[in-house]
């Protein structure tokens, strides 16, 4: 047999300078960090609604992300982040102690559960002045969206002329268009007007300009963390509007309309004029709500005639994009 020789080879690499090398290591590391990239979204400017799209629903039963919750709602300031030109505010002066009373006298009193964009959250807080709204929403694009959105509607109402009273000025506030599937909200173009602010000579509205002082929005898990934010007997109105209907069976327990939840919910609405509202576009959903309600010993259905004359049902009906779509 012949031997076979071994042979190693190698790879010739190029010649090296090792000074020019140094150089260009010191040049790279001396080099300035870039700078930060812009927020999407200046505060005071209204968002556009296709940088924070999100999936249109989600479980709130498994959903894991991490919220900010007070141990029990007397500890939570109001005014820190969410009202701090709150309407009652104004009429406090410069006393510091009565300043400090009337903070912790403001609480919300009209929730928006499942807020989505915003739409009905602004137009309550037109319709509702005397009243604190906020929306509560549990994805976090779609939050911020409605942060900035209150913001830029805030801004826009001062620099018309309306004072935090709303008394003068021209607040209108615009929209962005709506996506196809999402929870509920106006859509109109970023050049429209908002219906809260249109010149209606029969609307009574008219007379008050928004200064959306008195809406805010909070990113949670309502079905989880209410309690935590809401003291008892302290809602006027709730809203669910459009929620998830949960067509299968074994997801029925995360509709946000059942026999337990009702108890919860009957324990933050005030005594004998707390008001429950519920839409949807799903006929077997709303034939599950009225059930539900019929069945619970703490609600009472509204006639006909009371619930066509609330303007908040007008609300739901017009200043909601799936309203709007089954008008």
């Amino acid at each position: 047999m012949g031997k076979r020789r071994n042979r190693k080879r190698t790879r010739s690499s190029p010649p090296t300078n090792n000074d020019n090398d140094n150089d260009k290591a010191s040049a790279i590391a001396s080099t300035p960090p870039t700078d930060t990239v812009p927020p999407i979204t200046h505060e005071g400017q209204m968002p556009q609604k296709k940088f924070y799209r999100s999936r249109a629903h989600c479980n709130p039963l498994s959903f894991n992300e991490a919220f900010d919750y007070p141990p029990r709602p007397d500890l939570f300031d109001w005014t820190e982040e969410h009202y701090p030109n709150h309407p009652q505010l104004s009429d406090c002066g410069t006393d510091a102690g009565e300043f400090s009373a009337s903070s912790a006298q403001i609480h919300p009193t009209v929730l928006d559960v499942g807020c989505g964009f915003g739409g009905l959250t602004l137009a309550l807080s037109a319709l509702l002045p005397e009243e604190t709204i906020l929306g509560l929403e549990i994805r976090s694009k779609v939050t911020e969206y409605v942060r900035l959105r209150i913001l830029a509607s805030r801004k826009e109402a001062m620099g018309t002329g309306a004072s935090i009273a709303g008394c003068d000025g021209d607040g209108e506030t615009h929209d962005a268009e709506k996506e196809d599937g999402e929870t509920h909200d106006a859509e109109k173009d970023d050049t429209e007007t908002d219906a809260t602010d249109r010149d209606d000579p029969n609307d009574k509205r008219a007379s008050h300009r928004p200064t959306h002082q008195n809406a805010s929005v909070l990113r949670t898990n309502a079905m989880k963390y209410l309690p935590n934010h809401i003291p008892p007997r302290s809602l006027s109105k709730l809203f669910f509007c459009f929620p998830d209907p949960h067509f299968k069976k074994k997801n029925h327990p995360r509709r946000i309309v059942s026999t337990r939840l009702l108890t919860e919910y009957a324990h933050w609405l005030k005594p004998g004029e707390g008001k429950l509202y519920c839409i949807t576009d799903v006929r077997d959903l709303h034939e599950w709500h009225v059930e539900r309600c019929e069945e619970h010993p703490l609600f009472e259905e509204v006639t006909e005639e009371e619930m066509e004359g609330d303007e908040c049902v007008w609300a739901m009906r017009t200043e909601t994009e799936e309203g709007k779509k089954v008008r």
